[in-house]
């Protein structure tokens, strides 16, 4: 039976250690004094946003940071927490737990990491501030597109000078010739 135990508790360290090196965001959060119908409203944001949310014990999570190579995130793992992991988008897993702790005081965003680096309150909030992935490279993409757009309006405008120019000396010919 022990060994059962024991074994189970090596797939959850396990779990946690591959969560880990697949997000590109984790987020841990002090959910102590929400309601149940509150938490299944914050699990419902992240599951339509593509982020996992799950409570481990801390015990756990110590170890799986450990052999993460993040043991200065186990200083953060006191009281009831719970972790958001962010993967297809840095900013998500941040931003729906800050915009969430906004509205429900009892929700405390503690610390994270992002690009395998441990960061605290004040960076995860300047990283909920910044626009999503896809805003980032639409607003790129129309960066790109003003040169380029004025480039083409500018050989446009040569084109049809020579257009009229080449009208006008067709004008003047005829005029010659009648």
């Amino acid at each position: 039976m022990r060994e059962q135990v024991l074994q189970g508790k090596k797939e959850i360290i396990e779990e946690i250690k591959e969560k880990v090196d697949k997000a590109q965001s984790v987020v841990l959060v002090d959910y102590r004094g929400l309601k149940v119908d509150e938490l299944d409203e914050l699990r419902s944001k992240c599951r339509e946003a593509g982020v996992d949310y799950k409570v481990y014990k801390n015990t756990l999570m110590r170890f799986a940071f450990k052999d993460s190579g993040f043991e200065g995130f186990n200083e953060f793992l006191t009281g009831p927490n719970a972790i958001a992991f962010g993967y297809d988008d840095p900013v998500k897993a941040a931003k729906i737990t800050h915009e969430f702790s906004k509205d429900h005081d009892n929700l405390e965003v503690k610390a994270g990491i992002v690009d395998g680096n441990i960061i605290g309150l004040d960076e995860i909030k300047e990283l909920a501030n910044l626009p999503s992935k896809e805003v980032l490279i639409a607003q790129t993409l129309g960066g790109l597109n003003g040169p380029i757009s004025g480039f083409v309006n500018v050989l446009q405008g040569n084109i049809r000078n020579l257009v009229y120019a080449l009208n006008a000396i067709k004008e003047d010919k005829e005029a010659q010739e009648a």
